[in-house]
């Protein structure tokens, strides 16, 4: 099996196969356009308000 590997696109972390299981899941994946774009856990944290000004009005 051939497993992608995941990059952060703001860092240029590469997401590790030896990382603890909660930081593998606090990695955000974003589609735009059909192109999915990963950030590390502290790209995401650093850019929360950039994430949610991304969400529809009726989420709010």
């Amino acid at each position: 099996m051939v497993s992608e590997q995941i990059t952060c696109s703001l860092c240029g972390r590469i997401r590790g196969g030896d990382e603890e299981p909660a930081q593998t899941l606090a990695w955000v994946s974003t589609r735009e356009k059909n192109v999915v774009r990963w950030m590390c856990p502290a790209c995401a944290r650093r850019h929360t308000r950039d994430i949610e000004g991304k969400l529809p009005d009726e989420y709010w």
